[in-house]
């Protein structure tokens, strides 16, 4: 081997001192293509007293970039989290809306109801001492009982047009439903990546409920008071194709718990959401009995009370201005003060409520693309949770079902 002198003493990267004497260039290239040229398959080369560090996989450098991509990919997109916000923002405007007009409202019908019954009372004492009396007093007290009968008659009027128990207690309803799509979509933004798709829903969701639940009293927005039909309250969009939700084959579903929910269903429709509107459609009759017959009291009462000290009516003039105005603020105290209108609502209301659940089992079994149905475990749960009952007496109302149909005497709700 040909050598030569290194005229300088090297160190490596330990600060160790490195031999004096070098391999020629030549013999460098050799040994470096001697080096290179291993074969591969020699795979487990052991060197003695050389520390080896564990080769770094391929494998996991791939996972780790796999990750990477679908953290970057599952990135929320900046302009639909605005558009969510941005929902989100007039949610909370409308759940305080609907909370201080539904106050006020509430408000309208007490004072309305105590100024009327005061108004029609005094009208009814000052006819009995007119009638009791004569001369000039008398004929004042006339004049101020007919012009107290025929405000309260007007007042009457307007009050029973619209409903002010009824209007609170769509406004309560409204913010209820409100504040619970906000819960909805704070989940959305906490366990999942909205999507375009996802705000469409959301923004059809919201003006379901406005339309549904109107603010103002003029223009024809308001809801009719006195409908022909009594049908349920519909807050809700049409249900459109949903993306899908899961990977999954089955996604929680198989032939038995379809069953379960196609049964229940049935219960919902012709037990539950039946019977809440058969008892909306007697709350609807006592409630137009009663706001048509006591402007007709306060109206007869005012004649009444002009014909008082008249030769020809006489008494009879007297007891319809006095019984009159009595029996207007006792009917007026039943509807109002007993806020007939508002139990109508809410029957009309929860007759909506059962009908949207049954739509929702309905929507998620005519889905044949099963990663597409909400998951069946979780559903059934949530029905449970609705109707107040367990999975154990979900199941036992669903066979109970199967077997009486509609001759069922058992309720699907156990909340209301």
């Amino acid at each position: 081997m040909h050598l030569r002198t290194q005229t300088t003493s090297s160190f490596n990267c330990r600060g160790q001192l490195l031999p004096k004497y070098w391999p020629t260039k030549s013999k460098q290239r050799e040994i470096k293509k001697a080096m290179i040229d291993i074969p591969r398959w020699v795979t487990n080369i052991s060197l003695p007293g050389v520390q080896t560090r564990e080769p770094v996989k391929e494998l996991d450098l791939h996972n780790i970039n796999t990750i990477n991509r679908t953290k970057n990919n599952n990135v929320d997109d900046p302009m639909v989290m605005a558009k969510i916000y941005a929902i989100l923002e007039a949610i909370e405007d409308r759940v305080e809306m609907h909370k201080n007009i539904g106050e006020q409202r509430t408000n309208w019908n007490n004072l309305l109801l105590t100024s009327i019954n005061a108004l029609t009372l005094s009208a009814a004492t000052m006819v009995g001492v007119a009638a009791m009396t004569g001369g000039a007093p008398a004929i004042a007290m006339k004049l101020s009982s007919t012009s107290m009968y025929l405000a309260a008659t007007g007042m009457i009027s307007v009050m029973n047009k619209i409903q002010p128990s009824q209007l609170a207690e769509e406004q309560r309803n409204a913010a209820r439903l409100f504040k619970q799509l906000r819960k909805q979509i704070q989940t959305l933004v906490s366990i999942g990546n909205p999507t375009a798709v996802d705000v469409n829903e959301l923004m059809e969701k919201v003006l379901a409920l406005d339309k549904a639940y109107p603010l103002p009293l003029l223009g024809g927005a308001m809801l009719e008071k006195f409908p022909e039909n009594v049908e349920p309250a519909v807050w809700w969009p049409p249900e459109q194709r949903k993306t899908e939700q899961t990977k999954e084959d089955f996604n929680g579903w198989n032939g038995k718990l379809e069953e379960e929910m196609r049964e229940i269903a049935n219960v919902l429709q012709t037990k539950d959401e039946a019977d809440y509107l058969r008892l909306g459609a007697i709350a609807l009759k006592l409630n137009k009995f009663l706001a048509v017959t006591a402007p007709v009291l306060t109206g007869l009462a005012a004649v009444g009370s002009t014909l008082v000290g008249s030769p020809s009516y006489g008494g009879f003039a007297v007891v319809m201005g006095v019984v009159g105005g009595a029996l207007a603020s006792a009917v007026n105290t039943v509807e109002h003060g007993g806020q007939v209108g508002m139990v109508f609502e809410m029957y009309r209301s929860n007759a909506g409520f059962f009908k949207l659940m049954q739509e929702s089992i309905e929507w998620n079994l005519r889905e044949e693309e099963l990663e597409r149905r909400d998951n069946g475990e979780v559903f059934e749960m949530k029905v449970g949770l609705k109707l107040g009952r367990s999975l154990s007496e979900l199941r036992s109302l669903a066979a109970a079902s199967s077997v009486k149909g509609d001759d069922i005497d058992e309720f699907a709700s156990k909340l209301f």
